[in-house]
């Protein structure tokens, strides 16, 4: 039991730690993506003409940081995320007597995923609301922690999972390729 529990432990930090590395690369990006898809109406009216114009923009009105607004909760839900999407199916793989079959391997990562994506799916708001805010005159959350309680005091608990039903969609794909990775890798080894 010990050596279950060390195994899912080790998982869940290489997990987490993957996805925290590859965020800090790519999170200037995905800031810029979020704020240039909500960057609606006429062209004149836009606050972005494109990906440089908005990064440009929000690093002249709120410095590096406000580039990376949003960004601890974001690292603490990519790992919280992965560590359960990895170490849940890897543990699980070992635990439990599966039938060795793509269809089960399936149905496993599906449940994972959907897991994993509710419990970590009210940091990702919290995130991009977050990062809505960068370049506003008008700040409406101190920190990640305050931008909780007003949407919870403000929208209720389900504020948190506005959205949810389309990303746990979205998810299907991500479930099959954790089957068929572990497919892949178990024949890799048989050769």
């Amino acid at each position: 039991m010990k050596q279950s529990f060390l195994f899912f432990l080790s998982n869940m930090v290489a997990g987490g730690a993957a996805g925290a590395t590859s965020l800090i690369v790519v999170y200037p990006l995905d800031f810029a993506r979020t704020r240039l898809a909500t960057d609606i109406g006429k062209q004149a009216d836009r606050q972005f003409i494109g990906l440089t114009d908005c990064l440009s923009k929000i690093y002249k009105s709120d410095g590096f940081i406000g580039l990376y607004r949003g960004f601890g909760v974001t690292i603490f839900g990519v790992m919280f995320y992965r560590a359960i999407y990895f170490g849940a199916y890897d543990t699980a793989l070992k635990t439990f007597d599966l039938p060795n079959h793509i269809f089960y391997k399936f149905l496993l990562a599906q449940f994972v995923t959907c897991t994993a994506g509710v419990i970590s799916y009210p940091l990702d708001t919290i995130r991009r609301r977050m990062m809505m805010q960068s370049g506003r005159a008008d700040i409406l959350y101190k920190n990640s922690i305050q931008c909780c309680y007003k949407i919870i005091k403000n929208e209720g608990i389900r504020g948190l999972f506005k959205g949810f039903l389309l990303e746990f969609t979205s998810k299907l794909g991500f479930s099959l390729m954790l089957a068929l990775y572990s497919n892949i890798q178990q024949f890799s080894t048989l050769n």
